[in-house]
């Protein structure tokens, strides 16, 4: 009579005690999902598989080589996941410090307002492509266009863009001064066209001050700008 061995009754309850053992009561542990907690595993299995397989049908080599193959496989993507990790890491921290250097700084970021103050106001135009004429459109609080600037032809990229206040500049004073706006907050729109056509990659930017730093392992790090918000350092278009 011929007698077959496999990996069942006794055997797979043996291998199944293999792979679920409990961890020995030591001062330290193991992480389950390490490279060499993987690979210790896998060789356990491979072995006991070994132990308990038909003496008269064994594995041949083609399917030995495939199962170390695919130990290389795991143990490649375990090291590699790590790899990846502490990257995130290292990117996250440099990112960090490089956002705390931008505390105190002007940026321009997504908007349209712009602030007067004292005849002096920055304000920035972002154009996704280049422009045979430029104009931006300011306005009052009641939406009335107060200033209209011609910026004339510009390359991509993004502008930024210095104001005075003062609309007409032959419009003076007693004392023969231009005549500047009221101090405020006001809005500007941005019209740019190549030719005939009118351009939609042309937008506004808003001038706002970093005031603080927020980071963490969820969101990232964020930059605070009074009136804006929470940004990302992603939507800093120009630091001045």
């Amino acid at each position: 009579m011929t007698t077959t061995t496999s990996a069942t009754g006794a055997s797979m309850t043996d291998l199944m005690a293999t792979m679920n053992a409990k961890p020995a009561a030591t001062g330290s542990s193991t992480d389950a999902n390490s490279v060499t907690a993987q690979t210790d595993k896998f060789m356990t299995l491979l072995v006991t598989q070994l132990k308990n397989q038909d003496p008269l049908n064994p594995m041949d080599n083609a399917q030995l080589t495939s199962q170390l193959a695919q130990l290389n496989t795991v143990s490649g993507i375990n090291q590699l996941n790590a790899t990846l990790t502490s990257l995130a890491g290292s990117y996250q921290s440099t990112e960090s410090l490089a956002a705390t250097n931008l505390i105190g700084k002007g940026v321009l970021v997504d908007g349209n307002s712009v602030a007067l103050q004292s005849g002096q106001g920055v304000f920035g135009v972002e154009l996704g492509s280049a422009a045979d004429d430029v104009q931006v459109s300011i306005l009052d609080a009641k939406g009335n266009t107060v200033q209209t600037m011609d910026l004339g032809a510009q390359p991509a990229g993004v502008l930024p863009v210095p104001w005075n206040g003062v609309p007409d500049p032959t419009n003076v004073d007693a004392n023969g001064k231009p005549v500047t706006l009221a101090d405020g907050t006001y809005t500007f729109k941005v019209n740019a066209t190549r030719g005939t056509t009118a351009l939609t990659d042309a937008s506004a930017l808003t001038l706002s001050s970093v005031a603080s730093v927020t980071t963490n392992a969820k969101d990232g790090v964020k930059l605070n700008l009074p009136g804006k918000g929470m940004v990302t350092l992603a939507d800093i278009k120009q630091v001045l």
